[in-house]
This record gives C-alpha cells, sequence and structure tokens, in this order.
C-alpha cells in the first residue's frame, strides 16, 4: 500500500494524468465495525469503476488542534497501526492529511477543490455523520450537492449492535473500564498495542512466574488497571498469556505510581529483550489489588493463569 502525507497548503506534484480513485474518507480511529463497512463499500465501488481504492485519513486528532473538548481523547490505534489496518482491508493507497490550524479554516468547498476534485476521486464514500471543512460545516449532503457532477457519492448509514451505534467514542469508554470481550465485538478483533520488552525488577521470576515487561510506544492508549487474559505476538508467533497492568502495590510503594504492563507468557522460556511485541487483550479476569504476603500473590496468579488457559481452550473450540 502506498501511503502519501499531505499538507495544507501543499503543492500536488503536477502529472500528466493523475491516478483516478475511489475514496473512502473519514478519521477511522480503531478501524472498527463501521469504519470497515466505508472501506468496504468504497473498495466495493473501486472494484466496479476498475480504479483503486483509497483512504484518507486525519493526523493529528482534529481535538488536539482545536480543542473544545472536555472528555480526554486518546487513539484506539496510533497511525502506523491504523494504516497497517487499511492495507489488510484491501486499501491501495493511503493519503494522511496534517490536520493543522490553517487546513481547520478549510471551508467545505476549498476542501473538495484541494482534497477531491485536486487528486482526482472519482468516487467518495464516508459514514452517515461524517462532516468537512470550517467547523465542521460541511455535511455528505453538501459533499453530494457541491460535486457538480464531478465524482459520485456514497453515504454509508450507522452499523449498530444489539445496544447502540457502533463508534470511536463508545469503544474508548469500554477500554477505560477494562471491558475488552465488548471491545473486541465492536472492533472486529482484540484491541492490540505494540511495544518492545525491557528489562523490570524480575521479581517475577523470583516467584516462579517470570515476566516480558512492555515498554508500550509512545502514546498507546493502556487499558485498565488489572489482570487480563492476552495474547502476545513476538518473532511471528503468538502466544497465551496473563498481562498484569497497574503498580504492583503488594511490592511497591503506593506513591509510586509507574504503570507497568507485564506479561507471563504460557510456555514461552526463551529471552525476548528488545523484541518489538504486539499484545492482543481478550478477557478481564480481575481487578489489581495488594496482597497479604507473596504465597497469597502466587495463589492467586495460578488461578489466573488457569482462567486464562480455560479462556484461550474455549474459544479456541468454539
Amino acid at each position: 500500500m502506498e501511503v502519501i502525507h499531505l499538507k495544507y497548503p501543499h503543492q500536488l506534484q503536477q502529472r500528466e494524468s493523475m491516478q483516478p480513485y475511489s475514496l473512502a474518507l473519514g478519521f477511522f480511529d480503531g478501524v472498527h465495525r463501521g469504519h470497515q463497512a466505508v472501506i468496504k463499500a468504497a473498495k466495493e465501488e473501486g472494484d466496479k469503476r476498475q480504479i483503486p481504492t483509497a483512504v484518507m485519513t486525519f493526523d493529528p486528532h482534529p481535538s488536539l488542534v482545536l480543542g473544545g473538548r472536555n472528555e480526554k481523547v486518546f487513539y484506539i490505534t496510533l497511525l502506523q497501526q491504523k494504516l497497517q489496518l487499511f492495507e489488510e482491508q484491501g486499501v491501495d493507497t493511503a493519503f494522511v492529511v496534517h490536520f493543522t490550524s490553517d487546513f481547520a479554516k478549510l471551508s467545505p468547498d476549498a476542501f473538495i477543490d484541494t482534497f477531491i476534485r485536486g487528486l482526482n476521486i472519482q468516487h467518495v464514500t464516508a459514514g452517515f455523520d461524517y462532516s468537512f471543512g470550517a467547523f465542521g460545516k460541511g455535511k455528505m449532503e453538501d459533499m453530494r450537492a457541491l460535486s457538480n457532477g464531478d465524482y459520485g457519492v456514497t453515504v454509508v448509514e450507522k452499523k449498530i449492535d444489539d445496544i447502540e451505534k457502533i463508534s470511536s467514542t463508545r469503544i474508548r469508554k469500554l477500554l477505560q473500564e477494562g471491558d475488552m470481550e465488548a471491545a473486541r465485538l465492536l472492533l472486529g478483533r482484540p484491541f492490540e498495542i505494540t511495544g518492545i520488552v525491557v528489562h523490570g525488577d524480575k521479581r517475577g521470576r523470583t516467584i516462579g512466574f517470570p515476566t516480558a515487561n512492555v515498554q508500550a510506544l509512545e502514546g498507546t492508549y493502556i487499558p485498565a488497571s488489572g489482570v487480563y487474559a492476552v495474547r502476545l505476538l513476538v518473532q511471528n508467533n503468538w502466544y497465551d498469556g496473563v498481562c498484569n497492568v497497574g503498580y504492583k502495590p503488594t511490592f511497591k510503594d503506593p506513591n509510586d505510581k509507574q504503570l507497568s504492563i507485564e506479561v507471563h507468557i504460557l510456555n514461552f522460556e526463551k529471552n525476548i529483550y528488545g523484541e518489538e511485541v504486539h499484545v492482543a487483550w481478550y478477557k478481564r479476569i480481575r481487578s489489581e489489588r495488594k496482597f497479604d504476603g507473596i504465597e497469597a500473590l502466587k495463589a492467586q496468579i495460578e488461578k489466573d493463569k488457569q482462567e486464562a488457559i480455560e479462556y484461550f481452550t474455549l474459544i479456541t473450540e468454539s
């Protein structure tokens, strides 16, 4: 997949024949099931027209530039993971537009002239609630009305589950609560983070449960503290494991607020310091708590381990 970074005001490289595209338009944080429906519709249109499929996304999150939101906004997927997910969806080209104050001032007409006509977009697909241009004034009905027949428009209706609309906001709330099973249903896959295995205090090995201490990439959102059933990808293989997210209250001073991510990998004995790993989160087993002593902690970790084993056996068989 080709990745093209654009900044406004920008200079498009002039070509004798600009490649036409069927474009999926949106921020796409999480690339959840609703986003996947938009990309699928754009790809179907591209296949029908026999032109490549492109996605246009924006970086950083508009709220970081514009402000004005009361709740804390974090990324469900960092840009690199988002691009990887686009590629897995069969996207040919990803346009990453740098979201700046100047870009945010563009009128809907100017946005269309620059980023739709200017990129030779033949068809635009977006969700029903997508807005564009300064203050989000442009709606999808405007995208169609302003086309002058230069491009087609598809509006994908909202995707709902048994409760309500599938949205990035809803998924963020689930991650904050540690409800990884519900988040997985909305994402269409487990929530996943990337990190590097670094040296920790090595206390886990002294009590019979060695762990990989994962330092997440900067900007990664870490789910609520607690113990989770996870899978860890290292050296191109997935392994089942138990992950503790928190502050290790049994051992640490309560005033020490350094968050740690430690994964006990089942049936694994390799040295993987310095390796890049991916942690996929499946189920929250329990909250983090302080134990009276080492033996009580060891007994609980063994219970957590068995629960994770039973969970992964169940979902493998189902």
